[in-house]
């Protein structure tokens, strides 16, 4: 994909002052534009500026891949189903009576996006403060401090790190929790989803969503299953947390069982 010239200042779509997500790098995989060249080319308009692109491409990926700033958590490049769990990449899209999340929205020839107006910014900062008030906010002690993009869409949209209209929400289980092969830590835990998406693409999928709702925690299916599900500790899931909040164990004794009170087995 590239830019192309707009009318904006400078002449040149190079969006806004981009801020480090969490996401890693925002281009597609090989396979990624091998399927792209196959499809049809279009031209798109963002923010006022003329985009180069090709039909369906997502219409999150191909703003990020143009210096387009959208805040966003949940999202990996390349993502075939997003989880929409952040809700934060609101857009607006002509003809469309309410913004939708970018995530998954399929561009189309002679589309027209506004990332930046007042809904949008909006609905951007309440699905933040919403997010904030279940995350406990200890950035001097977390080891994603300075390079958290909590902090960063907090500060490009505006937005407390501690919300004063939202009570902080406690949840009422251990912290951390233990697992005999890694440690997770709710208070910390935003519930993108990347971690579990990560795993599932790494051929583990040890790690899942347990419980329901307000309750919903990151887990995982019981050990005994990890060989089959070759859980190796290949750190993927630890890469992928953009907020430091699991980690893998050096080693991990190979007849292990889940731990109660803090166990992380869905059936409890």
């Amino acid at each position: 994909m590239r830019r192309v010239r707009c009318g904006l200042p400078g002449g040149i779509c190079s969006g806004q002052k981009g801020f480090t997500t969490g996401t890693g790098t925002h281009h597609s995989t090989a396979a990624g534009r091998g399927i792209a060249a196959e499809m049809n080319p279009i031209t798109i308009t963002i923010d006022d500026c003329s985009i180069d692109t090709v039909d369906g491409r997502n219409l999150l990926q191909t703003c990020l891949e143009n210096g387009i700033v959208v805040p966003n958590l949940c999202f990996v490049a390349d993502m075939t189903d997003p989880p929409v769990s952040c809700r934060l990449c609101f857009v607006e899209v002509a003809d469309v009576p309410q913004p939708v999340p970018a995530c998954k929205v399929a561009v189309r020839a002679g589309m027209v996006v506004q990332t930046a107006t007042d809904r949008v910014r909006r609905l951007q900062r309440s699905a933040l403060r919403l997010l904030l008030s279940a995350h406990r906010a200890d950035c001097r002690n977390c080891p994603a401090n300075k390079q958290c993009p909590l902090q960063d869409m907090a500060r490009f949209l505006g937005v407390r790190l501690r919300p004063r209209r939202l009570e902080q929400v406690q949840r009422d289980v251990p912290d951390p929790m233990e697992h005999p092969l890694f440690t997770f830590i709710p208070s910390r835990c935003v519930l993108c989803g990347r971690c579990v998406h990560a795993c599932r693409t790494h051929g583990g999928g040890l790690l899942t969503y347990i419980r329901r709702g307000f309750d919903t925690l990151i887990g995982a299916l019981p050990v005994d299953d990890a060989e089959s599900l070759h859980c190796g500790g290949c750190l993927a899931c630890e890469a992928a947390c953009p907020v430091a909040a699991i980690f893998i164990k050096d080693t991990a004794p190979p007849d292990a069982t889940m731990e109660a009170p803090g166990s992380l087995d869905p059936s409890r």
